[in-house]
């Protein structure tokens, strides 16, 4: 496998972990509600997130609330991993492979 292909996967796996952590910590928004922060796993999966959503914050103008931003994330991770299922697609393309 050439290598620019190698690290489009590779950055393709690191966004669909973080958007998965993502939707899971919605889920448990949902189903614990206030609690959600003595849950273990929505530690855990804040753990995870936390780079990516403080990166967001980090760009982002202030008058975006914070409680807005992990949407955000969710939505520029997903538009994220559709622009590297693309480039994958063409490098794959041009190497005239069957990725």
């Amino acid at each position: 496998m050439p290598l620019d292909i190698l690290l489009v996967s590779i950055l393709r796996a690191l966004v669909e972990v973080a958007g998965f952590a993502l939707l899971g910590q919605g889920v448990l928004v949902l189903l614990a509600g206030k609690y959600r922060e003595q849950n273990i796993f929505y530690r855990a999966l804040r753990t995870i997130t936390h780079p990516v959503v403080r990166a967001v914050r980090f760009i982002t103008p202030r008058f975006i609330l914070d409680v807005h931003v992990p949407v955000l994330t969710f939505f520029l991770l997903l538009w994220l991993w559709f622009m590297l299922a693309f480039a994958k697609r063409h490098l794959c393309g041009l190497h005239g492979l069957a990725c």
